[in-house]
């Protein structure tokens, strides 16, 4: 069963409601005594929160044999990507002031900024890739092999997170476990396919 328009645009618009509330903070003042670092931190969880998202449909669409969560993912991964982007455009832009020389410094200084790069790199193929004529131009194969660069972006972008985070571990910790629970069931699924394959 495929996503109706108007099912697709209520989406979109509840996918948008992180970054309208954003905008609403940023024009009335509402950003605390530190604007840049509440951006830059807002985006980056909601990046990693449609991240984990992305990364849900697949499974959740194999155990309940539902099929229309299928028609969010590729939504979900843009919306992820949407917001990566806004992260790292506030923390060159309005965090840094464009200013290479101090960004190189904290990328080889801080492994966490390094680890942060990686992951926004890793996604753009799979943004890039995402529109189905894309597809039909590499092929189904080709197209997936792309598409798996979200799982070393997904283990850098929650890497990113463990090591900006010094204090309260709590939340860094869950996006780990989640993530290991998703890309087990991956692997788990691909043994049970190479198994049955050689039966």
């Amino acid at each position: 069963m495929q996503l109706s328009v108007r099912l697709k645009l209520l989406f979109y618009g509840i996918f948008l409601i992180p970054f309208l509330w954003l905008m609403f903070l940023v024009f009335t003042s509402g950003l605390g005594a530190n604007p840049v670092e509440k951006v830059i931190h807002t985006t980056g969880d909601w990046a990693l929160n449609f991240m984990m998202l992305t990364l849900t449909i697949t499974p959740l669409c194999r155990i309940t044999g539902w099929s229309w969560p299928a028609g969010l993912r590729r939504t979900a991964g843009l919306f992820c990507f949407f917001y990566a982007i806004i992260h790292f455009f506030t923390y060159i832009i309005l965090d840094q002031g464009l200013s290479w020389e101090f960004i190189a410094a904290d990328v080889v200084k801080y492994k966490r900024i390094a680890v942060g790069f990686a992951s926004l790199l890793l996604l753009i193929p799979a943004a890039v890739t995402s529109t189905a004529g894309m597809v039909r131009r590499l092929g189904q194969k080709r197209w997936k092999t792309i598409q798996s660069t979200v799982y070393a972006a997904a283990v850098c972008s929650v890497v990113h997170y463990l090591w900006l985070v010094k204090i309260d571990m709590i939340r860094p910790l869950i996006y780990a476990a989640v993530l290991a629970v998703l890309l087990g069931y991956r692997l788990f699924v691909y043994v049970l396919e190479k198994t049955a394959n050689r039966s």
